[in-house]
């Protein structure tokens, strides 16, 4: 405000001589000045707490009966400074019945814009409880009461974040969602291993937190990758914790998070009834599965929360199908060179077959000795040991990488001729 203007409001409210004031203001101004000129430069003095800008990228969805935010904390100031230390954050959040003349959900709030309230605040030093790959996620868990009085309503959320009690920055982005109650959260799901596959089993909810689910439209099936089980470690109860359930070609866990997983859970399939099978799954891996189940609300698919969560490491126990068309030629003895018995037989279809073993035995209907000291990598095998004079039933089986050994083949019976 300019002197002179200054000095004719002092006029109102003086009496005295008026012309004095501009001279007596004007020169405890130039005092003034020229004391905060002199302080010493050492002198501590009073710095003002910085104000964050505003989260710009707020975003809401809700997941069961949750609505969860994410956004990126500020780096800087309003004056375009770094920030030092990470801020504190306030969540706000409004509930208003939906804004539409035709009564058909729409996410448009009425006016006046319903004023959002303090529903939680987030401490500087809790913020990395929250982070997710960059974010942070913060999840508002909506009550069954207000669920019960608001289902269908539009609820809006905005973000402020601040370093003093004094100083807090401008408000976010502002979000609106309508939201529902979801059905109940799986808790039985449970997994089982097959040659084809991971299968897994759970039931179909039958409550919301409100009253009875709507029907159940489908179910999302997640599944988050571990760290792969060392080879060695793969096939062994050894590495069995407590807990665990050992089943056919199945480890299974119980476990509460997916901590340290190589993935988040990621959706994998979609589920029309209470099953589904994993095709993709590969043995000597750990996977970590769950199941969200969806109601279909008005222009709204909500899922629900997530089941309880199962790690399985599939272990392959599963043997080989029996090789087919196993035949057995004589070859003559020709020279110095004695009759053998050649075997041939049908490649298995199997991608996974390491090799073959041929087995032989001079009674019927017993399996006898392996002949050959290591895997056959083809499906061929020439018997150089066969005597003249005897009978013999061969057998071939096919072992697979993982050990497994399959069931003999249907045995074929030769001889060499008994010399004259």
């Amino acid at each position: 405000m300019p002197i002179e203007r200054a000095a004719g409001l002092r006029r109102e409210r003086t009496s005295g001589p008026a012309r004095t004031f501009p001279f007596v203001c004007a020169a405890a101004i130039v005092c003034a000045l020229c004391v905060a000129g002199c302080a010493s430069p050492g002198e501590p003095y009073e710095r003002k707490a910085p104000v964050p800008t505003a989260i710009a990228n707020l975003a809401a969805e809700q997941h069961g009966d949750a609505v969860v935010l994410t956004f990126n904390m500020p780096k800087e100031s309003v004056e375009r400074r770094p920030l030092k230390e990470a801020p504190e954050v306030e969540v706000f959040r409004a509930f208003a019945p939906p804004n539409s003349a035709s009564g058909a959900p729409s996410a448009s709030l009425p006016s006046p814009r319903p004023v959002p309230v303090l529903c939680a605040t987030i401490p500087a030093a809790d913020l990395e409880k929250y982070g997710d790959r960059g974010y942070v996620r913060y999840a508002d868990a909506l009550r069954p009461e207000d669920l019960a009085r608001r289902t269908g309503w539009i609820a809006e959320y905005t973000v402020r974040t601040r370093t003093s009690d004094r100083k807090e920055s401008a408000d976010s982005n502002f979000v609106d969602l309508i939201v529902y109650p979801a059905a109940e959260a799986v808790n039985d799901l449970s997994a089982g291993v097959t040659q084809s596959g991971v299968v897994l089993r759970w039931s179909a909810p039958q409550k919301t937190a409100t009253g009875p689910a709507p029907q159940i439209s489908a179910f999302r099936i997640y599944r988050a990758d571990r760290t792969p089980a060392p080879p060695a470690a793969a096939n062994s109860a050894e590495s069995e914790g407590a807990g665990s359930k050992v089943a056919a070609g199945v480890l299974v866990k119980p476990v509460t998070v997916a901590s340290g997983a190589e993935s988040p859970l990621l959706k994998i399939g979609e589920s029309t009834s209470a099953e589904f099978q994993d095709a993709q799954a590969e043995f000597g891996r750990t996977y970590i599965y769950s199941v969200r189940s969806v109601v279909q609300y008005p222009n709204e698919m909500l899922e629900s929360s997530d089941s309880n969560l199962v790690e399985v490491t599939p272990k392959d126990v599963f043997p080989p199908a029996a090789p087919q068309g196993l035949i057995v030629v004589l070859v003559p003895r020709e020279g110095e060179a004695p009759a053998t018995l050649d075997l041939s037989w049908a490649i298995s279809p199997e991608t996974d077959i390491a090799g073959y073993n041929v087995y032989r035995s001079e009674q019927e209907g017993v399996l006898g000795t392996r002949q050959n000291r290591e895997l056959l990598l083809t499906s061929a095998f020439r018997d150089m040991n066969a005597e003249p004079g005897h009978r013999y039933f061969y057998s071939v089986t096919a072992v697979d990488r993982a050990g497994n050994e399959s069931q003999p083949s249907v045995p074929v019976s030769s001889g060499v001729p008994a010399e004259n």
